[in-house]
């Protein structure tokens, strides 16, 4: 590994490991949604969070560490908001196409970057990010049908996902971000697993779902998570945040590839735009904040 690392050159080793990463997200969503007619949105949410969470706080063993309440409180809302993105980006993915999907949720950070900033610049790749959502949305008949509900809790995703980068930063403020990550995830589970049972029942104790169960929890939050800490640690966050931007491309990729999700030529070019104000807003930013494991 050492030769490997030399011969490419570790900046172009990161690169890779960011790569691998997004890979790895959405090869996990594309697994995940095959749960789906088994145990439902709800259910395999439920599943991914258990497992990952387990994954985690034996790697993390969080217990070691001694929280103030404030810190306990940041974790625990961190954890929500984690929770939450999760459901109902899955929830999404069960009406609407990985790539749009994701797009739409994309629009959650890019939106917190945008509010960050009074660049007059920025101003151009919000009006690109709108025109791109505006073109995903079926309001012409050039747009392939969506489910508006679909849409509804992509948005929701969005959303949620901007509350984790804003309540992420401020826990790993005061508490390291392993520990933040095992007990954000581990409330995560405790909050969705309930309703996860509530929909699927029975069905979820099925042993035949255990592989699948471990396989998402593994390729959607471990792996990556991991990985994208390495890469953090030898790539400035500017260039982290404009390798993150390409993700709802890659996923409309996945989309097509593994589930066999066909776009129209519409629904690319508005997939480009959001991809294309993400890395404008990235590049133009002075500091880029970054919380690994973002993706659902």
């Amino acid at each position: 590994m050492s030769r490997f690392r030399t011969a490419m050159g570790p900046v172009t080793v990161a690169v890779l490991t960011v790569l691998i990463a997004m890979c790895s997200i959405q090869v996990g969503a594309s697994l995940a949604k095959r749960l789906f007619p088994l145990v439902g949105a709800q259910g395999t949410t439920a599943l991914r969070l258990l497992f990952a969470a387990l994954i985690l706080l034996a790697v993390g063993r969080p217990w070691r560490k001694r929280l103030s309440r404030a810190e306990v409180r940041s974790v625990l809302v961190y954890g929500a908001a984690l929770g939450v993105m999760n459901l109902t980006f899955y929830l999404a993915l069960e009406r609407i196409p990985l790539g749009i999907a994701v797009a739409i949720e994309f629009t959650g950070p890019l939106g917190v970057a945008l509010l960050s900033t009074r660049k007059a610049v920025d101003f151009v790749w919000a009006l690109l990010a709108i025109v791109g959502v505006v073109l995903i949305l079926p309001l012409t008949g050039t747009s392939q049908a969506l489910d508006w509900i679909g849409v509804g809790w992509a948005l929701a995703a969005g959303t949620c996902w901007a509350l984790y980068i804003l309540f992420g930063q401020k826990a790993v403020a005061s508490v390291h971000g392993g520990t933040v990550t095992s007990l954000g995830m581990a409330t995560a589970a405790l909050l969705v697993v309930p309703f996860g049972v509530a929909h699927a029942g029975t069905a979820l104790l099925d042993v035949s779902l255990l592989p699948f169960a471990l396989g998402v929890a593994v390729l959607s939050s471990a792996l990556p998570y991991s990985l994208e800490m390495i890469a953090l640690k030898r790539l400035p966050t500017r260039t982290f945040g404009i390798l993150m931007s390409v993700e709802p491309a890659l996923a409309a990729l996945s989309g097509l590839l593994l589930l066999d999700e066909r776009l129209t030529w519409v629904q690319w070019t508005a997939i480009g735009c959001i991809v294309l104000a993400s890395v404008g807003s990235s590049a133009s930013s002075k500091k880029v904040e970054v919380t690994p494991e973002a993706v659902p």
